[in-house]
């Protein structure tokens, strides 16, 4: 296989070399009101991923492009990003015009879709989130930064493991981009976050709903593409150190970073660290064993040239992360075990600083990946390779600390191609495969899965076309196919794998052979109603083979309070999913509304298991957790997000904030108990007032103040059978921030600074989705579980030079 891919991997190389027409684009860059040059003004071909400045005059040239089509992000600071589409079949003079900004910005490309897409003319439901936005919100972990979306919430484990959640979907319905390609971390676990810097994060793609036709199985809920910093302009080097201090669970993070673009060859190196200690609320105080600490590092290498781009990615990432138990003794104290097999209280030193105990995760994800473009005569291909290795290691004996209880050490091999037609009478398709290979090995004491190896390959054709620069037209079709080998493995009496299966062993794991196939598609419109309105319909069919877990678990997770069992003969979820959406975006008003209508056949969850006599299930008394087994059942989701922002003339600087997020997730032919999926969010409201000024005084730039309340309505249409989720209040939450940008005397700017204040009043609460929700009952209080984060005050710092 390994010849395969090198050989192919040169005849592109070779027919890229066969280059065809070269053509140089100049031009000036203007500010619409005042028709004055704007310098410095960035000019970014986005299927090219290169950038180029304007000087101080505002002008420009880009040497040695390809004929063909291409798409152009223009931007400079205080103006609005704008899009345009230019064709080069000789050379060309061409200038931009930019309105100036009196409204936050918002991202205008999309990169995840077959080709780099404007927002406003795709039928799927796109969100993007800047760095700027994730900037102003503190957070313990990436997912943490996308709570304040419409649409999007999280499954928690403490303040460390989030998982993502999209209008009520999770787990492996929601595919995890990094730079394109698929990350993959075991996301089948409750405990397994997403093992991704969030320091390296520039930007990202929330794609919700299946429409997303390019990743294959698992996208029934959506997607999220997380996307490193764009390349530097051509010429230009950066040095940035970003400072995090988090007072809650006494967090702190470092990353320093160095990039550039020397004639198009690019660079970018990172080193990122972060500790944080136990959390605490006003209820638990602080919660024993909840800290986690991260050190990563990254390197990109990129050439762009008149054939395209090769860029190369290299990342580790690594953490030690610990499980909160939640155990306590009769005056409410956190217990813990000593290495001497006793059990003892928590004090308020065992409570300090940031210590690693038992139970934790020692997790190494070390992630290589190349991505391709090359620009043919009549297309353009895309070739990319990615490989992972995720090894999790899980430590429970405190008395033998060196063993090994879990052990899961999976390879990933994953790979892209798709060839762009050269648009033909407006039409712009494309076609590709792409799929991955898996292997994962228990290498631990104990086993929660067996053995196995899988193979994905899908094949899809998508081909779309804006008519007048108003509607435009989109639709696709996808085949996937994911073959699953899982081994057999039989313990003897010590829990020791064996190959005889007599009277002192037993069989842990069968053997099975499993295929998944499915078809995917979708078809949708957006239609610019008029000059700021736009009408989006989409209606997709989405494809997901049950993963590993749902199949063949057998075992306890220790971070989440559940044996779980799988069940072989589980068949794939198929999705079908409606779309509308309105949207009305000017210079003083924004409004979004995006109902949804899901219905999705076969969908696995997993179900409390009881004994005759209606008590739990308690496969292992020695180390007690209820029993749940994976079934299926048809289900329907509805519901939808409304957004409202309004920044009135002419207080420009006023922005009045309001959203609302709402999704039922239904069982047919169930009882009351049984009728609501599980982890289905709360509804959400939020309001949020924000003022930004382009400057205050001499040297401050971009200062903005805010002021929020997030209020979680009452959540009661849950799986409420044998106890399996119960009733979560709903809680207001107040948050708060200010910041802005110090310039030096050369009006660069040198120091960025974000303060943020979240649950200001210090409630406390638990959130819905919240894992611990779960844990063992305080006897001191009868509280059970344990509760969300207090008030956490947040001092971020980026410099840069």
């Amino acid at each position: 296989m390994k010849n395969q891919i090198i050989f192919l991997a040169l005849a592109l190389f070779s027919v890229c070399s066969k280059l065809y027409g070269q053509n140089n684009l100049c031009g000036k860059v203007f500010a619409f009101e005042t028709n004055q040059p704007l310098k410095n003004a960035s000019i970014y071909i986005t299927d090219l991923k290169t950038s180029y400045l304007a000087d101080t005059n505002g002008y420009f040239t880009i040497n040695n492009l390809k004929n063909g089509n291409y798409l152009i992000e223009v931007y400079c600071e205080d103006f609005q990003s704008k899009l345009f589409k230019i064709s080069l079949p000789k050379d060309n003079t061409i200038n931009f015009t930019l309105t100036a900004a009196v409204k936050e910005l918002h991202e205008v490309v999309i990169t995840g879709m077959s080709r780099t897409t404007e927002i406003k003319m795709s039928p799927v439901i796109v969100k993007t989130i800047s760095a700027e936005q994730m900037n102003e919100n503190s957070a313990m972990n990436l997912i943490d930064r996308l709570r304040n979306v419409p649409g999007i919430d999280q499954i928690a484990t403490g303040s460390s493991i989030s998982k993502p959640v999209i209008r009520g979907l999770g787990y492996n319905r929601v595919i995890t981009l990094h730079n394109g390609i698929r990350q993959e971390g075991q996301q089948w676990g409750d405990e397994h976050g997403i093992e991704i810097d969030e320091y390296s994060i520039d930007k990202i793609e929330i794609i919700k709903g299946p429409g997303s036709l390019m990743y294959g199985s698992d996208g029934i809920a959506g997607v999220l593409n997380f996307l490193s910093p764009k390349a530097l302009p051509v010429g230009t080097y950066k040095t940035q150190l970003i400072s995090n201090y988090q007072s809650n669970a006494q967090l702190i993070g470092n990353s320093l970073s160095t990039s550039g673009n020397h004639k198009g060859v690019q660079w970018l190196g990172r080193f990122s660290s972060k500790y944080a200690g136990n959390y605490q609320n006003k209820y638990d105080g602080k919660v024993y064993n909840s800290g986690f600490n991260e050190t990563n590092g990254s390197l990109f290498l990129g050439i762009n040239k008149k054939w395209g781009y090769s860029h190369l990615n290299a990342s580790t990432f690594n953490t030690n992360v610990n499980l909160v138990e939640g155990e306590r003794d009769s005056l409410g104290n956190f217990v813990f075990g000593r290495a001497d097999g006793s059990i003892a209280s928590a004090t308020g030193k065992d409570l300090k600083g940031y210590k690693i105990g038992y139970p934790h995760q020692q997790i190494h994800h070390l992630r290589i990946s190349l991505n391709n473009y090359f620009m043919l005569k009549h297309g353009t291909i895309n070739f990319d390779l990615g490989f992972q290795n995720n090894k999790r290691k899980e430590f429970g004996d405190v008395t033998d600390p060196k063993a090994i209880a879990l052990f899961f050490d999976l390879n990933t091999l994953n790979y892209n191609l798709r060839y762009n037609f050269k648009e033909n009478k407006g039409w712009e398709t494309a076609t590709g495969v792409n799929g991955m290979y898996q292997s994962n090995t228990n290498k631990g004491q104990e086993y929660l899965i067996p053995n196995y190896q899988s193979f994905d390959i899908g094949g899809f054709l998508h081909t779309k076309k804006t008519f007048k620069n108003k509607l435009t037209f989109a639709a696709g079709i996808r085949f996937d196919n994911r073959a699953m080998n899982a081994d057999e493995l039989i313990l003897d009496s010590t829990g020791m794998a064996t190959n005889q299966l007599n009277a002192g062993s037993f069989l842990k794991f069968e053997g099975f052979t499993q295929n998944y196939s499915g078809i995917s598609g979708s078809i949708g419109i957006s239609y610019q109603v008029a000059k700021h309105s736009t009408l989006k319909a989409n209606i997709s069919r989405g494809f997901r083979a049950p993963n590993i877990a749902e199949i063949a678990s057998n075992g306890r997770h220790e971070g989440s309070f559940r044996y779980e069992y799988g069940t072989v003969q589980l068949n794939s979820e198929i999705s079908h999913q409606f779309d509308l959406a309105y949207f009305y975006n000017s210079d003083h008003l924004t409004i979004e509304v995006t109902p949804f209508t899901n219905l999705i056949s076969n969908y696995v969850y997993a179900k409390k298991l009881v004994t005759a006599t209606g008590m739990d299930s308690i496969p292992d008394p020695t180390d007690p957790a209820p029993a749940y087994q994976f079934a299926q059942g048809n289900a329907t989701l509805m519901g939808g997000e409304f957004y409202f922002d309004l920044h009135p003339h002419p207080l420009d600087w006023l922005h009045l904030e309001n959203s609302f997020s709402y999704v039922q997730g239904l069982l047919k032919n169930q009882s009351d108990s049984t009728k609501y999926l599980p982890f289905i969010p709360a509804p959400k409201y939020r309001a949020a007032i924000k003022a930004e000024f382009k400057k205050v005084g001499k040297h401050m730039n971009n200062f903005y103040f805010k002021i929020a309340l997030d209020h979680y309505f009452k959540q009661d249409k849950c799986y409420a059978a044998y106890g399996t989720e119960t009733v979560t209040p709903g809680y207001s939450l107040v948050s708060a921030g200010f910041g802005g940008t110090i310039a030096t005397t050369k009006k660069k700017d040198l120091l960025a600074i974000y303060v943020s204040a979240e649950n200001l009043a210090n409630i406390a609460y638990q959130s819905h989705l919240s894992r611990l929700k779960y844990g063992p009952t305080n006897p001191l209080t009868g509280r059970t579980g344990v509760f969300n984060m207090g008030r956490n005050i947040s001092l971020k710092l980026i410099f840069t030079l």
